[in-house]
């Protein structure tokens, strides 16, 4: 079994600062130590030559009394107790240390708690057994400490005498670390915010609040992707996002979506891709890929997807919050990439599926998450990049002669073993943006609206249609018709009227 030191005495860490002179451990200092070709994880650990612990963004400060023998085991051993389960870590560990150094490891202390874990994810990770007996022992230990991260309830494998409480399968299994601002969002319930809310609106008008809604949804959606589809095409896959829930997930469910979403298939190739892929420009020049994410390899795609299909099922376990299942399986999926194009939309899709699917939507409105997304483009992209951009050090690439790429290592752990805490958190803040902004403004335009309608009705008997003409012209100018409008469409209006509707206009939608 490997015997070498693993402590290292630090004050700067690969360009990072560390808040005080301290000992690295934990998975910091097994990567370190081991070279295990993956980014670090978010947070590292050191133990201060101090008796004082607390954290940082980037840091978990321990005291001095924490200090313990420097051994691969007892680094372990930390790291589970401290830092939570990292499955990319154990993987490429794994896939470092012989069978026998494994065997070795877990048999140090053969009943306890940390061994059995390692036990547990060797197999599990593995998928083959170690020559160890079944253990007899009668308590059972979850894998996750739910102190330290999500958990669904789980299943109990005898064997080790683990309760394996992971929200994944071996092919794609994300995992999300407790935060304060994702525990205030769970237990502020704001799925039944949602629903006492809307309970409160007119059926009619929340009839139509839904089908607005659902169109901007749609159309924020394409503008996310720098397209601007027409009003027929927006209102197509606003009518497949109304349907979100409906039918199981599965490949061939989302290859048909990606045919609502790509509207000429003339020049993309629908289904799976055949070929490499990522994110990114050409060099102008010389046409060379300059990336920002690379997709998964297309020889994984299929074990990727199946991962994230039977995952999905395992989060449906309604100890599992919705908006982490969400954004487990929804960024998991824009992260893999599958297709040519229409990843973006369709990523955008499975957060609608999955909350619907887990009736966080109730009332069958839509949340227009997209909507949010687009109001926060800018750190809709430093979520996405928080995982792309640390990866690219570690896969390997060339140029095709089509200027595409293709990946030379092996790195579809890479997207099966993620740290999905910045997205969910950011998720939440979207739902939580939806829940008190962008539903609310739709719900009280149309509110206004009607008022504005009605006060038209009984002074001018308006038709319809010009009063919807009449309310955009105010739209676009602050309240004000234009000299344009009053000598075209509004050319009937004498002085005083005009100046009564901009008054009534300005007062019922500006509250001015």
């Amino acid at each position: 079994m490997i015997s070498k030191q693993f402590s290292l005495k630090i004050t700067v860490f690969h360009g990072m600062q560390v808040p005080e002179e301290g000992t690295l451990v934990g998975y910091g200092a097994i990567l370190e130590g081991l070279e295990l070709a993956m980014p670090f994880p978010e947070q590292l650990a050191i133990i201060s030559a101090k008796r004082r612990s607390y954290s940082t963004d980037k840091w978990k400060v321990f005291s001095s009394r924490t200090l313990f023998d420097d051994t691969l085991y007892k680094h372990l051993v930390f790291a589970l107790k401290y830092e939570g389960v990292n499955l990319l870590f154990f993987k490429k560990l794994f896939n470092k240390l012989s069978e026998e150094d494994i065997t070795t490891l877990v048999q140090l202390e053969p009943t306890g708690q940390y061994s059995r874990k390692i036990w547990f994810l060797y197999e599990w990770l593995m998928q083959q057994k170690l020559k160890i007996q079944d253990l007899t022992i009668k308590n059972f230990v979850p894998l996750l400490d739910e102190k330290l991260q999500y958990a669904i309830k789980g299943t109990r494998s005898a064997r080790h005498r683990i309760i394996n409480n992971l929200p994944g399968t071996p092919e794609f299994c994300p995992l999300i670390f407790k935060t304060d601002k994702l525990d205030n969002y769970i237990n502020a319930k704001l799925s039944e915010q949602k629903n006492t809310y809307l309970n409160s609106i007119h059926k009619d008008v929340l009839q139509r609040a839904s089908s607005f809604l659902l169109l901007k949804d749609s159309k924020a959606s394409f503008t996310i992707e720098n397209e601007n589809p027409g009003t027929n095409r927006a209102m197509r896959w606003g009518k497949a996002i109304g349907q979100a829930g409906n039918k199981p997930l599965s490949i061939e469910e989302l290859e048909r979506l990606q045919q609502i979403v790509i509207e000429n298939a003339r020049f993309v190739k629908l289904g799976l891709r055949d070929e490499g892929g990522f994110v990114g420009e050409h060099d102008r020049s010389t046409g060379v890929p300059l990336p920002e994410h690379i997709s998964a390899k297309h020889e994984d795609l299929a074990s990727l997807l199946n991962g994230l299909v039977s995952a999905n099922v395992l989060m449906q376990d309604v100890a599992y919050d919705a908006v982490l299942a969400s954004a487990s399986i929804a960024f998991g999926f824009v992260f893999i990439h599958p297709f040519v194009d229409g990843n973006g939309r369709l990523h955008r899709y499975l957060i609608h599926h999955i909350l619907a699917k887990k009736e966080f939507t109730k009332q069958g409105v839509i949340f227009p998450v997209s909507a949010s997304i687009l109001d926060h483009i800018d750190d809709y992209r430093k979520t996405l990049e928080s995982y792309s951009h640390p990866l690219l050090d570690f896969i390997s690439w060339k140029e095709t002669e089509d200027h595409n790429v293709i990946v030379l290592n092996n790195t579809i752990d890479f997207y099966r073993y993620f740290d999905a805490t910045k997205q969910a958190e950011f998720l939440y803040d979207c739902v939580d943006d939806t829940l008190k902004r962008v539903i609310p403004e739709e719900v009280t335009y149309l509110q206004n609206y009607d008022a504005f309608k009605r006060y038209l009705d009984n002074e001018f008997e308006m038709p319809d249609k010009m009063v919807a003409t009449l309310i955009r012209f105010l739209e676009q100018n602050n309240g004000v018709l234009s000299k344009r409008a009053l000598n075209k469409e509004f050319a009937e209006l004498k002085e005083n009227e005009v100046t009564e509707i901009e008054n009534n206009y300005k007062l019922i939608f500006l509250n001015d």
